[in-house]
């Protein structure tokens, strides 16, 4: 199967310059032995298996790995799409089949994806590495999301914030919250990007030499709290008044930093 890009990154992009007189900034790869800039085409791996011991490894190499998967996608188990920890899901690929030989088999696959509530769970390999995938069916595409190893994921058990009592009124008050802003889709205008238009109008406005775009006035909220802890007080205060109780809601807790390790390398996530 051939894997093509799911996403695009929309973002505005910026690169580095001198100020004083807006040169490019430009990362240059130098030969540490010989003191020269390198072409790309003099650039390849390495690894280093001893101090100043390294075995050039090529993209040849790589390709003939002696694994299964290393040009095919292997299918390990099929699991309940929920059973999956969010955290290790990566970016999405459009997988096409390879070929008029593989085009029945992958309608299989995407037909009995479709039909059930289950995903795959794939290894292939990519970018020097053997990986874990998930695949799945979008209309009548399998698309495959990189995964995370399980070792891979950080245990949040530092994180975790200090103890607190929620009562049940509070409980229900954000469960009430929930519902009011439950909705069918992620679709509509309130969830553009609002941070790349802006970007854009500072942009321009530099561009063409004129004042900058200020921030719009905040519009008093009409009907429809967006603050939790205003939004839970209000939901409290209207359950316990209908009791004839007072009514009061304690801030969450702020998030605290993890405490500083030593002697142990963090690992990145």
């Amino acid at each position: 199967m051939h894997a093509v890009g799911a996403t695009e990154n929309h973002s505005i992009q910026f690169h580095q310059y001198h100020l004083e007189d807006m040169g490019r900034v430009r990362v240059k790869k130098i030969c540490e032995i010989e003191d020269r800039e390198l072409a790309n085409v003099e650039i390849g791996k390495g690894y280093e298996y001893a101090r100043d011991q390294v075995v050039a490894i090529t993209d040849e190499d790589l390709s003939n790995l002696p694994l299964p998967t290393a040009k095919a996608i292997e299918v390990a188990a099929f699991v309940p799409l929920e059973s999956i920890d969010p955290l290790r899901i990566g970016d999405g690929y459009y997988l096409t089949p390879d070929g008029a030989v593989a085009a029945k088999p992958y309608k299989l696959l995407v037909e009995a994806l479709g039909r059930s509530s289950k995903v795959a769970v794939a290894k292939y390999a990519w970018s020097g590495r053997e990986r874990l995938g998930l695949m799945r069916v979008r209309g009548d595409v399998l698309v495959l999301h990189a995964m995370r190893w399980p070792d891979e994921v950080r245990s949040p058990a530092e994180l975790f914030p200090p103890a607190v009592d929620l009562d049940e009124d509070e409980s229900e008050g954000a469960l009430a919250l929930m519902d009011s802003m439950t909705r069918d889709d992620l679709d509509g205008d309130d969830l553009r990007d609002t941070y790349t238009e802006a970007l854009a109008k500072v942009i321009e406005a530099k561009r063409e030499d004129k004042p900058l775009p200020q921030e719009p006035e905040q519009e008093a909220p009409t009907g429809r709290v967006l603050d939790l802890m205003a939004a839970l007080q209000e939901s409290v205060q209207k359950a316990k008044a209908s009791r004839g109780e007072d009514a009061e809601v304690h801030e969450l807790p702020k998030k605290t930093t993890a405490k500083k390790t030593t002697g142990r390398r963090p690992r990145s996530a």
